[in-house]
């Protein structure tokens, strides 16, 4: 029989059930990888309930720096006996099953063509522990260490992080330690080691840091001057609050009088939350709430007040699959509509897509300069697989020199010369972004009455149509300015000329940018563009206008973002095609590039065709 041979490029992925402790001994696995230099990306994929059900913990393991999901297994750690027909089906031919073999495997899971690995976990728990929750917890400790003799894990690299995890418990460093032995030992002195898929040290990784984006983008807060935040807990977004009131412990505390220079209010439901938001925005504070796709319905109307209103407002929208409560621990960019248009009306946001944690951190301290610039709500538009998996990142970067933009705030003093009648919506700049004042900033002048029914330049109540579409016409204008100030697109040209394209976004990142190699190898060549921001751009519509076909990779049912493109700008449908990946597991490369394979057929590489001479007859 075959087997998959392979050195550092495998999936391995470990089934087992949620509340039993797996998740940190799968975590240790995967920081080994990254201790031993080679590129990996965990993808930890767990049920909404507390515990019972079955739950998955998958990592990639690429030297050639591919970090999205492929599609495949090719090692399954199967301890859990609910899932294991799933697993042992989608285990590529030549794969290893790696089963607690205490019993028997049953008849009817085997395959002929799949090396079965049996490890008698459950006994080995049974002599060596007396205790129900030390055998459930070291269970799959043995395993780890199990693994680290049959795929080639360095020893010492497991024991420096046992060390690290319990530093200062030197019994709990024991005990663990002991269990890895267990399972070491048992592996080679009954298999023969290491496996044709293994790993072998390298020195790929650099600088780079393995980070969650919920934590980077807390931090990106702290750095960007956020100062209050309200919420309501909602998963997959509240780590960003945890994360925000953690680094608020360490840097924004005054060293002098050890009062906090920061405030984290959990407020009643998201309707509050973005209520406080808008209120400390309007008060010159700089505020975020963090929440997913239920809170952004909630909040949509006081979206729409921060909107009409002109209030700075960072929203951080960690999308989870739906509708309604949906799959609340699956992953989807099912919000890009909602996000954009939320409220009623004619209402549009500015919304940022980061697709790893150095730009949610970028992406985050940016956000609140741009609210207070365009003094308007901004969504930093995430997703569960960025935010709550460990993704290999870029360092984090701050420039200490950096000065926030607070946009066009009046001072005293500018009030003070001010000899003419402050108008709030006054827009002497043509940009559509007005000068606004701050609440106390001056005894006399720079009041306005903040509404949201329709006004004139100077916050007067009106109904009047003509200053109505006048009001309109200014916030469109306003948007227009935004597409100058949002991040660009970001563009890769293919190796051979082509009219064909592909668009992307978000997490869809690394799997898009593997996808193009796949089918680049199979001689069908694609320009891409990811997108980082909305509004579109020049340099958007140029792209699409420059091909003939382009496929936009959405991770929802219904093609939002292509839907977004055509409405804003303008593109002729039948050019935009679609692939679209929405089962709430992160989407893989083989399954984009089998479908734009599938549409493409041949090879689509344009010929280059011979300038005609002078004269030539077409």
């Amino acid at each position: 029989m075959k087997r998959i041979e392979a050195v550092n490029e495998f999936v391995i992925r470990f089934a087992n059930v949620n509340g039993t402790g797996s998740a940190s001994a799968n975590a240790m696995f995967a920081k080994s990888i990254f201790r031993m230099g080679i590129p990996s990306a965990p993808k930890n994929i767990f049920p909404s309930n507390i515990q019972g059900l079955p739950t998955w913990f998958e990592v990639r393991v690429s030297e050639k720096g591919y970090l999205g999901r492929r599609g495949g297994i090719d090692i399954a750690v199967a301890v859990n006996p609910q899932s294991m027909a799933e697993d042992i089906a989608d285990l590529n031919p030549g794969g290893y099953f790696v089963y607690d073999n205490t019993k028997p495997l049953d008849l009817r899971l085997h395959r002929g063509d799949v090396h079965l690995i049996g490890l008698p976990l459950t006994d080995m728990c049974r002599q060596e522990y007396t205790e129900a929750r030390q055998r459930q917890l070291f269970k799959n400790v043995i395993y780890v260490g199990a693994l680290a003799a049959l795929l080639n894990i360095e020893f010492s690299v497991l024991k420096e992080l046992v060390g690290e995890q319990f530093k200062g418990k030197d019994k709990l460093v024991a005990s663990n330690i002991h269990a890895l032995e267990l399972g070491f030992q048992y592996a080679q002195n009954n298999f023969d080691c290491p496996l044709g898929v293994h790993m072998e040290r390298r020195d790929l990784i650099g600088n780079k840091i393995m980070m969650e984006g919920n934590d980077a983008l807390a931090l990106g807060a702290i750095y960007g001057g956020a100062t209050v935040v309200a919420w309501y807990p909602l998963t997959p977004s509240t780590s960003v609050i945890e994360g925000f009131e953690k680094y608020a412990k360490r840097l924004r505390i005054d060293p002098g009088s050890g009062d906090r220079r920061y405030a984290v209010v959990q407020a009643e439901d998201e309707l509050a939350a973005i209520g406080i938001v808008i209120g400390a925005g309007w008060n010159g504070a700089r505020a975020f709430t963090a929440t997913s796709g239920p809170g952004l319905s909630l909040m949509s109307e006081f979206l729409g007040l921060a909107y009409f209103a002109e209030v700075p407002a960072v929203l951080f929208d960690i999308q989870r699959a739906g509708p309604s409560t949906g799959m609340p621990t699956r992953t989807q960019q099912s919000d890009i509509l909602s996000a954009a248009y939320a409220s009623h009306g004619d209402t549009k946001h500015v919304l940022l897509i980061p697709s790893n944690p150095k730009e949610c951190f970028e992406m985050s301290a940016e956000s609140f300069d741009l609210a207070d610039r365009l003094q308007t709500p901004v969504i930093v538009m995430s997703d569960l697989d960025v935010g709550m998996n460990d993704n290999l990142s870029e360092p984090l970067v701050w420039d200490d020199k950096r000065d926030y933009d607070r946009g066009k705030v009046f001072s005293m003093e500018q009030l003070d010369e001010m000899s003419e009648r402050y108008g709030r919506y006054l827009d002497t700049d043509e940009d559509g972004i007005c000068f606004r004042t701050l609440p106390g900033v001056h005894p006399e002048k720079g009041a306005f009455f903040t509404r949201g029914t329709s006004r004139d330049e100077y916050a007067k109540y009106t109904e009047s149509g003509d200053e109505y579409v006048r009001n309109m016409e200014r916030l469109t204008r306003k948007f227009e300015t935004a597409k100058g100030l949002v991040p660009m697109p970001q563009i890769h040209k293919a190796k051979k000329t082509t009219r064909d394209a592909m668009v992307f976004y978000g997490s869809s990142n690394s799997a898009c940018l593997e996808a193009l190699d796949i089918l680049a190898a199979d001689g069908l060549h694609l320009n891409a563009m990811r997108l980082r921001s909305f509004p579109f751009g020049k340099a958007v519509t140029d792209f699409v206008d420059q091909h003939d076909r382009v496929f936009v990779i959405d991770q929802n049912r219904d093609a939002q973002m292509r839907k977004l493109l055509i409405i804003e700008c303008e593109i002729n449908p039948s050019k935009v095609l679609s692939y679209t990946h929405y089962d709430g597991m992160p989407m893989t490369a083989l399954g984009a590039a089998k479908h734009i394979a599938s549409v493409l057929g041949g090879s689509n590489v344009t010929p280059l065709r011979k300038k005609k001479k002078a004269g030539a007859k077409a």
